[in-house]
């Protein structure tokens, strides 16, 4: 039996987030927390235009990033674990990466009236992958407000989420390489990531496929 947990899975766009969440749900028959990308009405714009719409998508998305949030205070009687395809603090590597030195200051002072009492997971797996492989991914999925990533965007998240979860200390932290990766069509990848999920104490850990 596994205990009451709050994991949450992150990383880069394209890098296969959402669809280990419901997996994982799946597997430990747990409440399932997902960000609504299409619902930012602002984010399709940000893609064509990110100088000039980057202040408005950040702060659509940190409000509804709080919203979500607060959900995991709440008690669930019927699932023992909670899970979900994003932290709050990710909301800080985009915003350091799209905004001006001003728009930064202002969203510092909206981000320290908002997060008041951050939520604590159990553990956080971070999913990364090439770039190659996050382009092919993120063509496969086809999302329209998505065709107008550049490349120099995506190179961009890339290092600035490698550098972030470099300095993750905030809980137990789960690395899983994902270039090689296809959990569908290799269950016995996904088996041994739960028995890895199953038996992770503390630390960080890195998670690699076997060789094929």
């Amino acid at each position: 039996m596994i205990k009451q947990m709050n994991i949450a899975i992150e990383g880069p766009i394209g890098v296969g987030k959402t669809e280990l969440a419901k997996m994982l749900s799946r597997t430990f028959d747990g409440r399932l927390i997902l960000e609504p990308h299409e619902e930012n009405p602002f984010l399709e714009k940000f893609y064509k235009q990110p100088q000039r719409y980057a202040f408005q998508t950040q702060i659509h998305f940190l409000f509804e990033r709080y919203r979500l949030v607060e959900q995991f205070k709440q008690q669930d009687l019927f699932h023992k674990v909670t899970i979900s395809d994003f932290i709050y603090e990710k909301d800080r590597i985009f915003a350091y990466i799209n905004l001006t030195d001003p728009e930064l200051v202002l969203y510092e002072k909206i981000w320290d009236l908002v997060i008041r009492e951050p939520v604590k997971f159990d553990l956080v797996i971070y999913l990364n992958a090439r770039i190659d492989v996050l382009i092919s991914r993120i063509k496969k999925r086809n999302r329209p407000y998505e065709k107008d990533i550049s490349i120099g965007y995506l190179e961009r998240l890339i290092k600035a989420y490698n550098e972030f979860f470099y300095r993750w200390e905030n809980s137990p932290l789960l690395v899983v390489h994902t270039s090689e990766i296809d959990f569908v069509k290799y269950p016995e990848d996904y088996e041994k990531l739960v028995e890895n999920i199953r038996q992770m104490k503390g630390g960080r850990q890195d998670f690699i496929p076997s060789a094929r």
